[in-house]
């Protein structure tokens, strides 16, 4: 062997060890990055991102539902991979609120071949028009706590701080705590927690220039996914907790205008009854917001399907509490997802088809 030869196997010998190296010291083993890459030769997949445990296990559960046993652990996400109708899905569970989910998703996107996400779960209401039970399908999603916080004194003709340079905005509108003030001995009165101004989402699309912002606050699902989802309107839905607790209603599936997220546990009738008059959203939870938002950066087509478990602050004609109905909500935003998996299967297929005809 010449010596260019040898030059030339030992460079390439340290390059492999370099490699291992890497990779051994990298966030993802190499036999994490094997596994992922075995799978994605098999998408693309149908990402069903869901927030906890109680919403998750009906899924799992369900005769519709056939795993693969394949599971991909990463960064304390578990991606269990199956078929829904024929359609190869990962499923994987956020945890509680917007940046759990908004990492979560990131993740599932950055990994894997997907094709689209089915986001699901439980959520309050804000709109009168809707019941415990019901399953809501929003055609747009906003993230309702990013605020600027107004100084006391200053009202709206005030230009807010940084507004100028493009940062802030009044186009949104803004919550006056004042309004809401009780036992006031006047008409005339104020708050020093003042106003808090509504702001939109900075977004970094892939398909823009990096570091390139632009503004998102209504986030709208996919077109083709909304069309779809009309076909769930006349589901048959679960009205009953057991066989001798019952709804004083029939539950069904609704789409509606908007839906909210924040990082707030929303109780209070109070503030349902500001955002539902101001913004006319049905669903308020923590989580679907932060899934709106990282697919509209990366160009992958959602959904969002949630089933009501309590009217946000209280009252109605059924018992009023999340944990009375937690399982009975849980159960039917499984049953809308299993059929709407079902329709764009069956819709994909005959897409398919109609082009194979041509």
């Amino acid at each position: 062997m010449g010596a260019s030869s040898v030059v030339a196997s030992l460079m390439m010998i340290s390059f492999f060890m370099l490699n291992r190296q890497l990779q051994a010291d990298a966030a993802l083993s190499a036999e994490t990055y094997k596994s992922i890459d075995e799978a994605n030769q098999s998408g693309p997949y149908l990402g069903v991102v869901i927030p906890n445990a109680f919403e998750m296990n009906p899924l799992l559960q369900s005769p519709n539902f056939t795993s693969t046993n394949l599971t991909i652990d990463v960064s304390g996400r578990r991606f269990r991979f199956g078929t829904i109708a024929n359609k190869k899905v990962i499923l994987v569970m956020t945890g509680l609120s917007m940046i759990n989910a908004g990492i979560t998703t990131q993740l599932l996107l950055s990994l894997f071949d997907i094709e689209g996400v089915v986001h699901y779960g439980i959520a309050g209401n804000a709109n009168p028009s809707i019941n415990i039970a019901d399953v809501v399908i929003p055609q747009y999603w906003a993230h309702s706590a990013l605020w600027n916080w107004q100084r006391y004194g200053q009202g709206p003709e005030n230009e807010l701080p940084l507004e100028a340079s493009g940062d802030y905005t009044r186009e949104i509108g803004y919550l006056k705590f004042a309004n809401y003030t009780v036992n006031a001995s006047s008409s005339s009165y104020d708050n020093l927690l003042n106003n808090i101004w509504y702001q939109p989402e900075e977004v970094f699309p892939i398909d823009g220039t990096p570091e390139e912002r632009q503004h998102a606050f209504w986030v709208p699902v996919d077109p083709l996914y909304y069309n779809i989802s009309k076909k769930l309107e006349d589901l048959k839905l679960e009205g009953c907790l057991n066989s001798t607790t019952c709804l004083s209603h029939t539950p069904k599936v609704a789409r509606v205008d908007r839906g909210t997220s924040a990082s707030i546990y929303l109780d209070n009738a109070a503030y349902r009854g500001f955002i539902y008059n101001k913004f006319n959203v049905s669903p308020v939870e923590m989580e679907s917001a932060s899934v709106a938002l990282i697919c509209l950066q990366q160009r992958v087509p959602f959904i969002v399907i949630r089933a009501i478990s309590d009217l946000a602050g209280g009252g109605g004609a059924d018992s009023n509490e999340a944990d009375a109905f937690l399982t009975l909500a849980s159960k039917n935003s499984v049953t809308a997802v299993l059929e709407f998996v079902k329709q764009l299967s069956a819709s994909k297929e005959f897409v398919k088809q109609l082009s194979a005809s041509k």
